[in-house]
């Protein structure tokens, strides 16, 4: 039976990019659908689960995508409300708007190669965007010390109780990094930092970096110039800058890309699968 895999999108138009991975990774047929909010979802979903015999569902599964991931966030909540586990009729479905699923799981697996993250201290600049947040939870879930950086510190804070209500026990703290005085005091004692903020914005300036005698790795998720750590290049994968391994935007997106396909074969081998974001870490440590 072919592969279908329906593309719920949250911007009007469904995203080029995620309709291409999903040919690359084996899909058959995509049907894709723009402008999806949670209140005009179910009868899509109800046409994914009532069309084939339950045995045969694990041959259609939901790809939630878009450039917002909390109306992402919001579509996966209203989807799993109309699944019907107990008759066998549902789907796997997957969350990754605007990339910010797989690109954390590529990047701390980078990390992951170089440091032990249950014993690691890591600061994440940007810390309350959609990457950030996700790669704070990844580290946290894996018993690392985080410290959640933002320019209004109340963010941090909200972002660092939303981790504490989801993973039991997590050390994280909240520090802010609006002025240029916070930076060290925000990076001291830390071997692993982040940089997840805006685009052509940098968020860790070369001095500042190279002062901290600890720090062991960093990786700037910034694909557009300037870096966010300024001095990592859009290509380093593993390389060693005053010291210390560095990766770019592009030198983790490779693995995101093999994660991001990944995840969508493994949608087809079960029919009841969620894939968030510790779902598809699992995949990226296969």
């Amino acid at each position: 039976m072919e592969k279908v895999l329906f593309q719920f999108d949250t911007d009007p138009q469904p995203s080029a990019f995620d309709r291409v991975v999903a040919v690359d990774s084996g899909v058959h047929h995509i049907f894709s659908y723009g402008g999806i909010t949670p209140g005009n979802v179910v009868p899509l979903v109800h046409g994914c689960i009532f069309t084939r015999g339950s045995k045969d569902l694990k041959n259609t599964a939901i790809f939630i995508g878009g450039s917002d991931v909390t109306a992402g966030e919001a579509v996966l909540a209203e989807v799993q409300k109309h699944l019907i586990p107990a008759y066998g009729l549902t789907v796997s479905v997957m969350l990754d708007s605007n990339g910010a699923n797989t690109t954390a799981a590529a990047a701390v697996r980078a990390a992951a190669k170089h440091l032990d993250l249950a014993n690691s201290k890591t600061l994440i600049l940007g810390g309350t965007g959609p990457v950030g947040q996700r790669v704070a939870h990844l580290l946290a879930k894996l018993g690392g010390h985080v410290r959640i950086g933002s320019r209004q510190k109340n963010r941090a804070e909200e972002v660092a109780k939303k981790i504490q209500d989801a993973v039991p026990g997590a050390k994280v703290e909240a520090v802010a990094t609006a002025t240029s005085s916070d930076a060290p005091a925000a990076l001291a004692g830390r071997d692993l930092v982040f940089a997840c903020g805006a685009a052509g914005v940098v968020l860790l300036p070369k001095k500042i970096r190279t002062g901290c005698g600890t720090l062991k790795v960093a990786i700037d998720l910034n694909g557009v110039p300037p870096a966010g750590i300024e001095g990592i290049e859009l290509m380093d994968k593993g390389a060693v800058r005053d010291g210390v391994i560095c990766y770019g935007a592009l030198g983790v997106g490779g693995n995101k890309m093999k994660i991001h396909k990944a995840a969508i074969a493994e949608l087809f081998a079960r029919n009841d699968a969620i894939m968030d974001v510790e779902a598809i870490y699992a995949i990226a440590e296969k």
